[in-house]
């Protein structure tokens, strides 16, 4: 796993820069939140194309599952990455409100989630 730790207002957030395989299971997300918070970081920024496609495919459960972790750790996720080829009405609705609530946003740029997940707007 390769990791770079961006900071700016005294908050600290893990990029996950390269993981060894497509994240699908709930155990290589506790992996990604431990290393982040060995190194300090509170929040975490993962590029949609690291997500195994059943993450976008919401009858799988996989999305919840992943966020449910974030959640109940107290950890913010930045997911980056163009999401308008989804044409899913169930998926939009989803990220409108994940984003509306900031536990996990979706945004197109590192830069917006470095941003937003460390209070810079």
């Amino acid at each position: 796993m390769e990791v770079k730790i961006h900071s700016a207002n005294s908050i600290s957030v893990a990029e996950i820069r390269e993981y060894p395989e497509l994240l699908s299971e709930t155990s290589h997300i506790l992996d990604i939140m431990a290393n982040a918070q060995y190194n300090g970081a509170g929040s975490v920024i993962i590029n949609k194309s690291q997500l195994h496609p059943d993450f976008f495919d919401l009858k799988t459960g996989l999305a919840g599952e992943i966020l449910q972790k974030f959640s109940n750790y107290r950890m913010r996720l930045a997911i980056i990455g163009d999401f308008s080829k989804y044409k899913s009405k169930n998926l939009a609705d989803f990220i409108r409100e994940s984003n509306r609530t900031g536990r996990v946003i979706f945004v197109p740029t590192i830069e917006e989630a470095k941003r937003k997940l460390c209070g810079l707007q």
